[in-house]
């Protein structure tokens, strides 16, 4: 009995193999009748170029430089004291509206909170900005006392505790905003405002020359984002 299964087996591989083979050597019939369609290319009239538009903008930098050697001048030009104020007053706000509306336990971390202000926020967002270049996998080791783990100068700068709070209560939005204010269909509804001053900042300091090339750089990405891109070459 076990023959004749294993028989009717074979004759069932058998037969889609062959299903399979007839399906290939026709695709490939199909190929080579494209192919035959193909004309040769007329190199003595070149397709028109691309049009090219009249910049009416003066390309370069608009605003004046102080020290062209120091990468915090050109920082602050893009994130200067108006959208550290605008940081600092919604992160206040919101920690605000949280203990207005939340029960917390004695216990509680978050009743260690203060309001901060420009020049600790400007030392919270240097931490995160070498965090990009002192790297680890877990982001509480930054502020650790052990020597194995220890980076001293981020203690120095800030506490771990205070480090967390402001982490915590870091906003860029007042949620407390009426409709009208908000749109709340908008995906950037959050960051709306602060992305907008962001983009004024760019254009007031630099106008591109005419030819340039945009590209897109993808980051891998796990959550739940109605924008996420899967590209399998990729």
């Amino acid at each position: 009995m076990n023959s004749d299964s294993e028989n009717e087996c074979l004759i069932e591989e058998r037969s889609s193999d062959e299903e399979f083979s007839s399906f290939e050597s026709e695709s490939d019939d199909d190929c080579l009748d494209s192919a035959r369609d193909w004309c040769q290319i007329d190199v003595t009239s070149p397709l028109p170029s691309h049009p090219k538009f009249t910049l009416t903008g003066n390309p370069g930098i608009k605003v004046c430089i102080g020290d062209s050697g120091d990468p915090l001048e050109y920082f602050n030009l893009f994130l200067d004291d108006e959208m550290f104020s605008f940081i600092v007053e919604e992160t206040n706000r919101y920690a605000e509206s949280f203990f207005e509306n939340t029960e917390l336990t004695p216990s509680s971390r978050a009743l260690k909170w203060k309001n901060t202000n420009k020049e600790e926020m400007k030392r919270f967002i240097s931490l995160l900005l070498l965090q990009g270049v002192v790297q680890k996998p877990v982001e509480k080791w930054f502020g650790s006392k052990r020597p194995i783990l220890s980076t001293l100068f981020f203690g120095e700068v800030m506490s771990e505790v205070r480090y967390g709070l402001l982490m915590k209560f870091l906003h860029f939005a007042n949620n407390d905003a009426s409709s009208s204010d908000l749109d709340h269909n908008m995906k950037l509804k959050k960051i709306r405002e602060f992305h907008d001053l962001v983009v004024h900042k760019f254009k007031s300091v630099y106008v591109p020359k005419p030819d340039i090339s945009v590209d897109e750089s993808l980051i891998a990405y796990k959550d739940q984002f109605s924008w996420k891109q899967y590209i399998p070459q990729k």
